[in-house]
């Protein structure tokens, strides 16, 4: 009976890590997100204006308007590779927590 116990606990255990994992997933998204909305905004106002300016450090330097577009446009390209890479470890996470939360309530119940 102690040896089904500690199985339960690293089970939870493991649970709480999946759960950590989880949280960090979310933060990282939402700041790729953030990023991507970031990009989507500053080609938007690219499109509307004739000089186009980069911020390298506390300085404003022009800038070539198509060089600085395709620029943005390979940064929007990596943040959504990585979004969609942490969705996919994300998924895998939440598909692997279902099958602990099933195995370790399962086990309670043939336990009770």
């Amino acid at each position: 009976m102690a040896e089904l116990t500690a199985e339960l606990q690293e089970k939870v255990q493991k649970l709480s890590m999946i759960e950590q994992q989880m949280t960090s997933f979310l933060s990282q998204k939402q700041t790729f997100q953030a990023q991507l909305m970031e990009i989507d905004s500053a080609l938007e106002a690219l499109e509307k204006t004739d000089k186009a300016y980069r911020i390298i450090g506390n300085v404003m330097v022009a800038s070539d308007k198509p060089a600085l577009k395709v620029d943005l446009m390979h940064k929007r390209e990596t943040a959504e590779l990585r979004l969609k890479s942490l969705e996919n470890q994300e998924e895998k996470l939440r598909s692997k927590a279902t099958e602990l939360q099933n195995e370790v309530f399962n086990r309670m119940q043939k336990k009770q």
